[in-house]
Parts: C-alpha cells; sequence; structure tokens
C-alpha cells in the first residue's frame, strides 16, 4: 500500500485547542428528491379492440401498473470484497542510459560484496597472526620457584600467633635461616 502523510494546518490545531469557540458550518439544505416515473409502452387505443371474425368479442381488463420503488436509498447489489494485492513494481524504463547505470550498479555491488568477504577473512587473518606473534614474544621465562616458603609461612604464622611473646618463635626462625642459606649457597654453585 502507498504511503500517506497528513498535514495539519495551525488553524485547524487552534480551533481544535479552544473547546468553548464550535466551528460553525454551513448547514446544507437537501434537495428534494425527483419522483422517479416509468414510462410504459402505450399502444394506440384504436388498435386496442381489434375485431376478429372467428373470435367472440371480449375485453380484457388493463395491464397493471408497475411496482414503484419505496423512497429512501436506492437498492444496491451487497459489496463485493477482493483481496488485497501489492502493487505491481513500476514497469523498468526502456532508456539504454538507466539500463547502462542499472547494470553499472549490479556490477559494482557484486565487486562490493567481494570486497567485504576479502575483508573479512584479511582480518581474520591478521588477529590470527598478531596473536600467534604475542604469544612468542611476550612468553614469560620460566621462573625458579622461590625457596624456602614454608619455612617462611611457618615463621609469619608463628609471629602472629605469639605476638606477646616472640621469643617461643626462634625455632621457626632457625629454621628459615638455615633453608636460606642453603638456598643461596646453591645458587652461587649454579652461577660458577
Amino acid at each position: 500500500m502507498g504511503d500517506y502523510t497528513i498535514q495539519i494546518s495551525t488553524k485547524l490545531i487552534d480551533q481544535l485547542a479552544r473547546d468553548d469557540e464550535k466551528v460553525k458550518r454551513k448547514s446544507r439544505k437537501p434537495r428534494p428528491k425527483k419522483k422517479t416515473t416509468v414510462q410504459q409502452h402505450e399502444e394506440p387505443q384504436d388498435n386496442a379492440l381489434k375485431e376478429f371474425p372467428s373470435e367472440p368479442k371480449t375485453i380484457s381488463p388493463a395491464p397493471a401498473p408497475a411496482p414503484v420503488p419505496a423512497p429512501g436509498w436506492p437498492v444496491q447489489p451487497p459489496p463485493m470484497f477482493l483481496p488485497v494485492t501489492p502493487a505491481p513494481p513500476p514497469p523498468p524504463a526502456a532508456m539504454p542510459e538507466v539500463e547502462a547505470i542499472r547494470s553499472i550498479l549490479k556490477e559494482s555491488e557484486a565487486v562490493l560484496e567481494k570486497l567485504e568477504k576479502q575483508e573479512a577473512g584479511a582480518s581474520q587473518e591478521l588477529s590470527k597472526r598478531a596473536k600467534e606473534l604475542h604469544d612468542k614474544e611476550f612468553k614469560l621465562p620460566y621462573q625458579n620457584p622461590m625457596p624456602c616458603t614454608e619455612e617462611r609461612a611457618g615463621c609469619l604464622e608463628c609471629y602472629k600467633s605469639n605476638a606477646k611473646d616472640p621469643l617461643k618463635c626462634a625455632e621457626a626462625v632457625r629454621r628459615f635461616e638455615a633453608c636460606a642459606l642453603m638456598a643461596m649457597k646453591s645458587a652461587t654453585a649454579k652461577a660458577d
């Protein structure tokens, strides 16, 4: 179906905004309806009573007048409902310039689709290669575990639990110290 637009004037908006003032319309006077008369074909009077010698004389009654329709709305046939179908597309223009432009437009759209597919493939390839390069370049080297973590944690736990009497943690501190000395000796031995 078609697109429709409605334009509303400022005068109409002003009239609708003011409810107390009624818009004065000229009233239409109904036209008197003309009575339709049905004309009947009448034969001349002299031919009405023909005498035939072999038939007896009989007078036939006058034909009944045709019924006159009642005044009011005329009788109309019932409405016919048809399915709604969209309007057919406009016929293509027969001008050669327009056809040339349309063919070039179709070719351009095909090239655009091809380029979009290439771009999508290239962007996926680029992101894949960037990820591989990032993984190779920024890989953290192997780090040796920190030595004596258990002894250190034991020493800290002892100090927390014996905050008022830290001398009770002397044994935990000696173990941590011994472990640290051994780790330093092994690190210097590996370096030599």
